[in-house]
C-alpha cells in the first residue's frame, strides 16, 4: 500500500474507472435476468430464490487481520485485491462484504470499500446510502419501538414495565447525545414518560437478525423472538406478543435481497448487511454469503476488526447458523502495525526498526494460534507500505516460515485491479484450499454461557479469568432460568487490544476480563457480553470527516475519502 502523493487518490481512481453495466456483471456471474433488480446502471439487487439450485457449494476464504492500529492494516483492500487476483488466475470468484455504516463514514474512518486499485465500486454510492438497506433496518427497528410505546400508552395490556424495556431506538450515525434520553414528556397526550436511548443501527438486534436470517420466513421467525422488555413480574415480552413481526418483515422485504456491485477489475461482489464486530457479530449477511456460494467456486469474504473479534464470531456464530464455515483463512498484517504493537509511535513508523517489529509480532502470533484452534491453518498476507524496508519484510517473511505459516507480500493497493500485486497471495490461498480444513467450533452448544465466555477470554484473548459484575450475574441466572444456555456468545470488546483495555497492545496475558453486563438476543440467537467501556452508540471525533465533505454544483461529491 503506497502512502506517497505519487498515486491518485482512491476517489480519483474510482471516478476514472470504466465500469461494466451491472447486467453484464450479473450475466458473467450466471445470475439469471429474472433474479436481477437494477438500481441504475451499476448497482442491483438479486433475488436468491430465483438462483439455480443445482450448483455445488463453493469454497470460502475468510479474510481477517491482526489487532488494528492507527497505522492501518487494509483488510478490505486486501480482500478485494485477493479476489481480483484469484479472478486473474482463472478462478470463478465472488466477493461477499458488509455495507458501510454512515457513522464511521462521517466520523473518522471514512469509506469502507477498499482502496487504491482494489476497490468495490461505485464507491461513492456504496458509502452514501447505497440501496437504502440501513434505512429499512432503522425503520423496522423504530417501528417496533413506536408500537411498543403505543401499546403502553393505549392501556398496556401486556403489563410491560417501562423501567425494563430492553430495545432502543436506533440511528445510523455516531451521536453520543442520544445514548440516554427521556421520552414521552409534554403531558398525558404525548405518551408515557420513560428513560430510553439510541444505539447505532449496526449494533441493533434487528441488524443481527437481518444478517443471520436465511430467508423471509426465517427473518419473520427471528424478529418475532426478539425480547423487547419485561413485565412488572419479570416475564419476558417478545415482538410476537406485540404482533409487530409482520410489519417489520414488510419493511425489510426488499432490503433482504443482496446488493450486486463490482470491483475495479470487474469481479462480482455482493455487499449486504453491516454489523460492527466490536459490539455485534461483524459479518455480512448469511443470505449474501450463501448466494455467492451457489454462484462461484471461491467466495472471498471478511469479518470486522481482528481475528479475536470478527473472525471468532464468524466461526462460532455465523458458521453455526449456515453452511459457510471457511475452507481457508487469511490474516492481514503490516510491518507498520506490528511496529506499533512493539511500542513505536505513529510518527516514527517510517524509520526501520527491527527490534520493534520483533517485539510486536507477538500480536500476529496469537491471532495465528487462534485461527488454528478452529482447525484451520492460516495464510498471512503482508500488506506492503512504501515505508517498509527490505530488511523488515525479509525478517517478517522468515518469521512466518519458521512458524510453519504460508505467507505472501501483497501490493494490491498500487498494483491491484487485475494487476500482479496479489498474484503471490492468490497462489498461497489456492494452495491452502487444496488442504482440507478440519473445522471445529471453539465450544459446544451445551456449554453454559458463563463457561463459553471464559473459554473465549482464556483461549482467544489470553485472560486468566473473567469477572462478572452484579448485572451480568443476574443475567446469567435469567439465562439459566429461561433455558437459553445453548446460545453462543457475542463478545463486545475493544478491537485495539486482546484485553478490555484499548491502551494495552501486543499480546497481554494473565489479565482479568471484566464483563459488566449481558444482553440476551433471543431473535439473533446469541448472548452479548459487554466488556470494559465499549459502547453501542459511538460518538464523533473532534474533527469529523463530515466537516470536509461537500458537493459541487454538478452534483459531484467531495471529501468522501
Amino acid at each position: 500500500m503506497r502512502i506517497s502523493a505519487e498515486m491518485p487518490s482512491d476517489l480519483e481512481i474510482s471516478r476514472a474507472a470504466r465500469l461494466l453495466p451491472i447486467t453484464e456483471v450479473a450475466r458473467a456471474a450466471s445470475i439469471p435476468d429474472a433474479a436481477l433488480e437494477s438500481y441504475g446502471r451499476y448497482k442491483a439487487k438479486i433475488d436468491p430464490a430465483l438462483l439455480r439450485e443445482d450448483s455445488a457449494r463453493g469454497r470460502v476464504v475468510l479474510v481477517t487481520a491482526m489487532s488494528p492500529t492507527p497505522a492501518g492494516e487494509g483488510k478490505s483492500t486486501v480482500t478485494v485485491g485477493l479476489a481480483d487476483s484469484l479472478h486473474r488466475a482463472g478462478q470463478n470468484v465472488m466477493i461477499a462484504l458488509r455495507e458501510p455504516s454512515m457513522g464511521p463514514v462521517l466520523g473518522m474512518k471514512g469509506g469502507a470499500t477498499g482502496g487504491g486499485y482494489s476497490q468495490v465500486v461505485p464507491m461513492e454510492d456504496i458509502n452514501l446510502h447505497f440501496t437504502g438497506d440501513f434505512h429499512a433496518i432503522t425503520s423496522a427497528n423504530n417501528a417496533l419501538a413506536a408500537l411498543l410505546d403505543n401499546h403502553i400508552y393505549q392501556g398496556n395490556q401486556l403489563g410491560l414495565d417501562p423501567r425494563r424495556i430492553t430495545i432502543k431506538r436506533v440511528l445510523d450515525m455516531n451521536d453520543r447525545a442520544l445514548r440516554d434520553v427521556v421520552i414521552g414528556l409534554g403531558g398525558p397526550a404525548q405518551g408515557v414518560p420513560r428513560q430510553d436511548g439510541f444505539d447505532i443501527t449496526v449494533a441493533s438486534e434487528v441488524m443481527a437478525v437481518f444478517c443471520l436470517a436465511r430467508n423471509l420466513t426465517d427473518l419473520t421467525d427471528r424478529l418475532s423472538r426478539i425480547t423487547v422488555g419485561y413485565t412488572y413480574d419479570r416475564r419476558p415480552v417478545t415482538v410476537a406478543d406485540l404482533g409487530a413481526q409482520g410489519a417489520m418483515t414488510l419493511l425489510l422485504r426488499d432490503a433482504l435481497k443482496p446488493n450486486l456491485v463490482q470491483t475495479l477489475a470487474g469481479t462480482p461482489a455482493l455487499v449486504h448487511g453491516g454489523p460492527f464486530a466490536n459490539i455485534a457479530h461483524g459479518c455480512n449477511s448469511v443470505i449474501a454469503t450463501s448466494a455467492a456460494l451457489r454462484l462461484a467456486d471461491v467466495v472471498v469474504t471478511e469479518a470486522g476488526f481482528g481475528a479475536d473479534l470478527g473472525a471468532e464470531k464468524y466461526l462460532d456464530i455465523k458458521s453455526r447458523v449456515a453452511d459457510v464455515a471457511p475452507d481457508a483463512v487469511v490474516v492481514v498484517a503490516t510491518v507498520r502495525a506490528l511496529k506499533m504493537h512493539g511500542g513505536v509511535s505513529r510518527n516514527s513508523l517510517a524509520a526501520e526498526n527491527l527490534p520493534a517489529l520483533q517485539a510486536g509480532v507477538v500480536n500476529l502470533h496469537r491471532h495465528l494460534d487462534n485461527v488454528r484452534r478452529f482447525g484451520i491453518n492460516p495464510v498471512v498476507a503482508v500488506n506492503r507500505f512504501t515505508t517498509d524496508t527490505d530488511a523488515e519484510l525479509g525478517w517478517l517473511m522468515n518469521w512466518c516460515a519458521e512458524q510453519g505459516v504460508s505467507a505472501a507480500v501483497a501490493e494490491v493497493w498500487e498494483n491491484g485491479g487485475g494487476g500482479p500485486g496479489g498474484d503471490d497471495l492468490a497462489a498461497a490461498v489456492l494452495r491452502a484450499l487444496e488442504r482440507p480444513a478440519d473445522f471445529r467450533f471453539l465450544y459446544p452448544d451445551e456449554m453454559p454461557v458463563a463457561e463459553k465466555i471464559r473459554t473465549v477470554a482464556r483461549q482467544i484473548y489470553g485472560a486468566a479469568d473473567v469477572e462478572f459484575a452484579p448485572p451480568a450475574l443476574r443475567r446469567l441466572e435469567e439465562i439459566a432460568a429461561r433455558g437459553l444456555e445453548h446460545l453462543p456468545v457475542c463478545m463486545a470488546k475493544t478491537p485495539y487490544s486482546f484485553s478490555d483495555d484499548p491502551a494495552v497492545p501486543g499480546a497481554p496475558s494473565g489479565f482479568t476480563l471484566h464483563v459488566r453486563d449481558l444482553s440476551i438476543k433471543t431473535g439473533a440467537g446469541f448472548v452479548v457480553a459487554l466488556t470494559g467501556a465499549v459502547m453501542t452508540m459511538p460518538g464523533l471525533p473532534k474533527e469529523p470527516a463530515a466537516l470536509r465533505m461537500g458537493v459541487a454544483a454538478d452534483g459531484t461529491p467531495s471529501g468522501l475519502i
